[in-house]
């Protein structure tokens, strides 16, 4: 059985830093594209980033978040930097079983899901 748990959210001032953790077990996150999707309030599932052979970014966190696997840990982190308030959300880490070059970027090729971790910004 798959399970994704995600943790490291919390409230964090304007500028801070925070790191997500999404521990998995059942499948190895290096074989596997590993992807971070947020929702905020009010607003749809929007993609954050991605890995697998290579990662991918929304413009929107490119150049402030870090994608990275921790293969002896089989955990992947989401390295934010330089939040904004509209970083606020609820982010989830999500596993897809197909490894491809360029990782997805569409949340319904992820076929497991953590329960999410908020990330509250204030400014």
């Amino acid at each position: 059985q798959v399970h994704v748990v995600e943790s490291g959210g919390g409230l964090v001032q304007a500028g801070g830093s925070l790191r997500l953790s999404c521990a998995a077990s059942g499948r190895t996150v290096s074989r596997d594209t590993m992807g971070w999707f947020r929702q905020g309030p009010g607003k749809e599932r929007e993609f954050v980033a991605a890995i697998s052979w290579s990662s991918s970014y929304a413009d929107s966190v490119k150049d402030r978040f870090t994608v990275s696997i921790d293969n002896a840990k089989n955990t992947v982190y989401l390295q934010m930097n330089r939040l904004k308030s509209d970083d606020t959300a609820v982010y989830y880490c999500a596993q897809n079983s197909r490894f491809t070059f360029s990782p997805s970027t569409t949340g319904n090729d992820y076929e497991y899901w953590g329960q999410g971790t908020q990330v509250t910004v204030s400014s």
